[in-house]
């Protein structure tokens, strides 16, 4: 019998759970997250490690009967596709823990319960095998997350968390309206690969497209099924703000990777204009909106909502460069980003204020903190040298090949970001020396300089070498390319 590895990284955080529930001391619950969320990387770096970048299969698979009269089985595997996101989940999950060290002092035990169930069923969705396992953990994780927000966030989490909730539960109904009809058109069967084989008339591709595009839209989020997010950042811890950008909204582009493209060919080839046109409304809207903020928390949001826009582009241009760019962009904008909600994070500890006004000459008092985020603004703004640089570059010059007016749009929202990024920087960073007199501001501590220097590491790692990254995922690009194309002539 294989080593079971897939299995211990999506359930050591679920068993951490259930010995944290078990102790008292605050401290001790602290530590024994940390100690179950860094086993789990761990374990994350050992997968990849041990993948074959050669092959387009599914590796480390794991199968076992579950429910066999439905058809239904315990499956995970991983692929090209998928490898870097387990990597990535269980790399913030480390990460939210210590962000939470200091900014979580009250019912401490539920919220690492919460966070490491969250954990749990994230990694779940990215190694799911079966369409049932993968809706069972796309449906749960919408708990501990609507907990967190709801409960240890800011004055108007209430709001917030039924709003998310509300918005993502709508959208999950149509996506299990498509999952029952795929599971009768495939012969009874919820096996995700033997799904993706289905010849499916294009009528029935086309409804199942939309039904599938409202679900994965709210995630990503898609402009306009946007409004929820900001809302969602503001009103949620740090931790909570991190594992939303850095994980979450990539499952909605994971969805049109995973189901859209392989088992709709033919509407996904059809509607491929349609979606690059969405991407680049939400590249510009989402720009501009962050341009207009003085909420740092409100900026960091919008703006995700901008570089997802280039995530969908590069998915929906359907060529080799569009979704390589698009998948390693996924990876960059969860590390950039839950970074810089990190660094908000950390300066709201201090100041207990957003507001970009209320800052000014944050680099006499706070050296390494300025210089630390300065790096992961130039990554945002993908400056050459860091992370996003290389997968905007290969999303762009995917966009341009497939539509060189939505390729041209789409260049537009890079140049808001260095507007938005620099002003933001400049005002907080480099303006008046207001911060000291305000406020009492310390630099950044040793835990949180261990939280930060592993996401600033694949800022420049990819930055400046991203073959490793590009070589886990172009095998399966390449085979998902050629299924999209072999039946995806149009009706």
């Amino acid at each position: 019998m294989a080593f079971p590895l897939l299995s211990l990284i999506v359930f050591i955080p679920a068993a951490g759970a259930a010995v944290v529930m078990l102790l008292r001391s605050d401290e001790t619950v602290r530590w024994a997250a940390l100690a179950f969320t860094l086993l789990d990387v761990a374990l994350a770096i050992a997968m990849l490690s041990g993948f074959n970048t050669g092959s387009s299969e599914m590796q480390f698979v794991e199968k076992h009967p579950w429910v066999p009269e439905l058809g239904i089985t315990f499956a995970l595997g991983v692929d090209g596709i998928s490898a870097l996101f387990v990597f990535l989940t269980a790399l913030l999950g480390w990460v939210s823990v210590l962000a939470s060290w200091v900014a979580i002092d009250r019912k401490v035990k539920q919220f690492m319960v919460c966070l490491l169930a969250m954990q749990t069923l994230m990694l779940g969705v990215f190694t799911a095998l079966d369409l049932f396992l993968f809706y069972v953990c796309w449906e749960a994780m919408l708990i501990p997350m609507y907990l967190i927000i709801g409960v240890w966030g800011g004055g108007g989490r209430v709001y917030a968390a039924f709003k998310f909730f509300l918005y993502t539960l709508a959208g999950s109904l149509l996506f299990l309206i498509g999952v029952i009809v795929l599971y009768f058109e495939g012969g009874r069967t919820f096996d995700i690969l033997a799904l993706m084989a289905l010849d499916l008339p294009f009528d029935v591709q086309s409804w199942l497209f939309f039904a599938f595009l409202v679900a994965f839209a709210v995630k990503v989020p898609m402009v306009p099924l946007h409004t929820w997010l900001p809302d969602a950042h503001v009103q949620a811890p740090t931790a909570g703000s991190i594992i939303l950008a850095g994980v979450l909204l990539k499952m909605g582009a994971y969805g049109f990777l995973r189901f859209s493209l392989p088992m709709l060919p033919e509407a996904s080839v059809y509607y491929s204009t349609l979606m690059m046109a969405l991407s680049a409304l939400a590249i510009v809207y989402g720009g501009l909106l962050a341009l207009a903020q003085d909420d740092l928390k409100k900026l960091v949001a919008y703006s995700s909502i901008s570089h997802m826009g280039f995530v969908t582009l590069g998915i929906f241009a359907l060529n080799p460069l569009g979704l390589q760019g698009s998948i390693l962009q996924m990876f960059n904008h969860g590390v950039t980003t839950g970074a810089l909600f990190l660094f908000v994070g950390l300066i709201y500890e201090r100041t207990h204020t957003r507001s970009i006004a209320d800052y000014g000459g944050l680099m006499k008092v706070a050296p390494v903190y300025t210089g630390c985020l300065a790096l992961f603004v130039l990554s945002s703004m993908a400056l050459p040298g860091t992370n996003a640089f290389v997968g905007e570059l290969l999303v762009l010059s995917g966009g341009f090949a497939a539509n060189l007016t939505l390729g041209a749009v789409a260049v537009l929202g890079a140049l808001l970001s260095a507007a938005y990024l620099l002003g933001m920087y400049r005002k907080v960073a480099l303006g008046p020396a207001t911060v000291g007199a305000r406020f009492k501001v310390r630099d950044v501590n040793g835990r949180e300089l261990v939280a930060i220097l592993p996401l600033a590491v694949f800022v420049l790692w990819v930055g400046f070498y991203p073959k490793p990254f590009l070589a886990i995922i172009d095998s399966s690009v390449t085979h998902l390319l050629q299924q999209v194309h072999d039946r995806g002539n149009g009706p």
